[in-house]
């Protein structure tokens, strides 16, 4: 297989065939490189800053191995920037889960402290025993779609933030405050109407204006991600004819799975997302529980999908809740199932 390569960068870990892989540290602003060979043995290990220069200097440290492969921990988050630099370079480079280079730190001997060049070469040997290797890829219109539709959820997530902030401060300026959703313009009404007796209350009514603003900013901005849909069409994806499917939910879909020939079968993208049941049994006993594993962004995008078929009386969706529901199989109304 060659030589394995692997280093510990800012809040990144690097391995490859020729060189292990390192850890990823966000605290830490260099790059520790750790080269393996087939049979796990060290060939040699390098430290080099965080720079623009890191990856031309990893790639001709590496020189002395022409048949490497790179392992990246976390290349698809804090080994990002790393990974695609080395794959520009023409390297081969691998993706390495966080928690595959874990099990084997805790499966190493006892005597191995935690260091940067012990870290990369765990990295390393993941990525040299695992048959689930996935190769890095340059960063494509998917990778595109996964960053607008992240931008999304923000906004989305400080939109909320900001509301109950709002709903905090008008329930000591209006007896029962606000039940029920908040739109700014009904806060705006509120606040004219309010009329606040003291400092104490003058001074609420003064912060109250603070999250407002920011409501009406946060609004504005998410509707011009709204060119999310441009992107999304570019694409070309078929997702958004699936009843529920609108372009947030194709954009984190298309963004997380990037490419469905990642999976071989239908059932191991259900893994991948988190919908499929996963068998707790012992001896005779056979039972399957709800997956809280897998990809829950994924996950929470197909969720949403479904919510919207089932709202939907004419959606196959909906057709398909109240066939499973006169199965016995389903518990309407949203309560959960009594052992």
């Amino acid at each position: 297989m060659g030589q394995l390569l692997a280093s510990e960068a800012l809040g990144a870990t690097v391995s490859g065939i020729a060189l292990p892989p390192a850890r990823i540290d966000p605290h830490k602003s260099s790059h520790t490189a750790v080269a393996i060979g087939v049979a796990e043995e060290p060939l040699g290990q390098l430290q080099v800053r965080a720079s623009a220069s890191q990856a031309r200097r990893l790639v001709a440290w590496a020189a002395a191995w022409p048949e490497r492969t790179w392992a990246v921990e976390g290349a698809g988050g804090l080994g990002h920037l790393l990974a695609q630099q080395l794959v520009a370079a023409g390297e081969r480079v691998l993706d390495v889960p966080p928690r595959l280079a874990a099990r084997v730190r805790v499966l190493a001997t006892a005597a191995s402290s935690k260091t940067d060049p012990n870290d990369a070469f765990s990295v390393a040997v993941a990525a040299l025993r695992s048959r689930t290797r996935r190769p890095v890829i340059a960063d494509d219109h998917a990778v595109a779609l996964r960053v607008r539709s992240r931008r999304h959820r923000d906004l989305g997530r400080a939109k909320n933030q900001a509301a109950c902030r709002l709903h905090a401060v008008l329930c000591e300026l209006v007896p029962g405050g606000v039940p029920e959703e908040i739109t700014a313009a009904q806060a705006a009404r509120i606040l004219q109407s309010a009329t606040p007796s003291g400092s104490a209350g003058q001074a609420r009514a003064e912060l109250a204006a603070e999250p407002l603003e920011d409501i009406r900013r946060l609004g504005a901005q998410i509707r011009e991600s709204k060119k999310l849909a441009v992107a999304v069409k570019a694409w070309g994806t078929t997702l958004t004819e699936i009843f529920g499917v609108g372009p947030v939910i194709a954009a984190t879909v298309i963004g997380d799975v990037a490419g469905e020939a990642r999976f071989a079968t239908r059932d191991r993208f259900a893994a991948y997302n988190g919908t499929a049941p996963v068998e707790v049994s012992s001896g005779s006993r056979k039972i399957h529980r709800l997956s809280l594993k897998g990809n829950r962004r994924v996950n929470h995008a197909l969720h949403m999908a479904a919510i919207t078929q089932i709202r939907h009386p004419h959606s196959a969706g909906r057709a398909y809740y109240e066939r499973k529901l006169a199965e016995g199989n389903l518990q309407g109304g949203g309560r959960r199932r009594r052992r």
